[in-house]
């Protein structure tokens, strides 16, 4: 049997999804899912509602396919999507919640880290914060919103944004220094 090789531009497979071709659909799935569903695990905990997740906003990426332009990049078109149906299922699930805002802000260097962590260590101190803490943190930190539109995405104000990030530094920082200290033998359980 001879095997014919489907597709090698991401272009013609986008065309061909959106024209419902389940091949192309599937091929576009299996290239761009365990990306996907990381960014939904980035904000929801439990690995089983981020994969839920994440196969609802594919769902909404086939069927809306169509609408996609082709002027900025698949994949972070697709990245909007898994961050607003994460966002979506948190406010669903009544799991998002914001402290009162601070007034000042003392911005702290993150580059003086030093730490031996492996990246489920810090994805698991990331899971540890409060949700509003976590979502405002991956969204400016991970994926580089700026506050504006932090704001906009989670109906909250600009310096609800702004504080939530500054409590999440202050808290990460706080429980890296507590690991640091029992990895480097400082306290012992």
């Amino acid at each position: 049997m001879k095997v014919i090789q489907f597709y090698k531009n991401e272009t013609q497979l986008i065309k061909k999804a959106a024209k419902q071709e389940r091949d192309a659909q599937r091929l576009l799935y299996e290239m761009h899912a365990p990306k996907m569903l990381s960014i939904c695990r980035r904000y929801i905990r439990d690995l089983h509602f981020a994969e839920e997740v994440m196969l609802n906003g594919f769902l909404k990426i086939f069927t809306n396919l169509k609408s996609f332009k082709f002027d900025g990049s698949f994949e972070g078109w697709m990245r909007r999507i898994m961050i607003n149906e994460s966002i979506s299922f948190l406010r669903k699930e009544k799991q998002i919640f914001f402290t009162e805002e601070i007034k000042s802000y003392t911005e702290e260097s993150w580059n003086n880290i030093n730490t031996e962590l492996e990246v489920e260590q810090i994805q698991e101190l990331i899971d540890s914060l409060p949700e509003g803490y976590k979502m405002v943190f991956a969204l400016y930190a991970v994926e580089g919103y700026k506050h504006i539109e932090i704001a906009k995405m989670l109906k909250i104000s600009e310096n609800t944004s702004k504080s939530q990030l500054f409590k999440a530094r202050k808290m990460l920082q706080q429980k890296l220094n507590e690991q640091n200290k029992i990895s480097n033998g400082a306290i012992k359980i």
